[in-house]
């Protein structure tokens, strides 16, 4: 690995992934919140578009923006709220899973946690990655606790406040 600060880049894929899903998670406890989260998403997805490749991903991106843009259109936006925590979960827990995999079904050798490890040799490659884990899951958790503890309006209620935030 060239540039940058191994100690920073080496676990941004895993730890910056479960961060943006457990941010997405929060955000789907609320509609307003999960439009502004849908915005966000719909800016990510356009760079991913401008960006792609291939035909497979071109289409797969259109899909998930078309999708989004149909839930924005039921219920004054209600549906959002499951794309962007679905989102979110997903974030999260590929993250959990690309650590096990690496670390413990595939054993890749040249995983970021078996160069963090050579980047700190006292602590092995495998605690590393469990310590990540562990990470993940809390930021998972927390996405959940504090969406929970945030939100705490009925469905009537944050109807109500979706059909004044940028209205459908």
């Amino acid at each position: 690995m060239r540039g940058g600060i191994q100690a920073c880049t080496l676990p941004a894929g895993y730890l910056g992934s479960s961060l943006i899903g457990a941010l997405l998670i929060f955000a789907g406890f609320d509609t307003v919140a999960s439009k502004v989260a849908s915005i966000i998403l719909a800016v990510m997805l356009l760079i991913t578009l401008w960006w792609a490749r291939n035909w497979l991903t071109r289409i797969v991106v259109v899909i998930a923006i078309g999708i989004m843009v149909a839930f924005w259109f039921i219920d004054h936006g209600s549906p959002l709220r499951f794309y962007v925590l679905f989102n979110g979960v997903m974030s999260c827990l590929y993250s959990v899973w690309d650590i096990v995999d690496d670390l413990v079904f595939r054993k890749v050798n040249e995983s970021d946690a078996t160069q963090f490890a050579k980047l700190c040799p006292i602590i092995p490659s495998r605690v590393w990655g469990v310590i990540w884990l562990l990470i993940s899951v809390i930021f998972m958790l927390g996405g959940i606790l504090a969406g929970l503890a945030a939100f705490k309006d009925s469905t009537s209620e944050q109807t109500s406040a979706s059909q004044k935030f940028i209205p459908t």
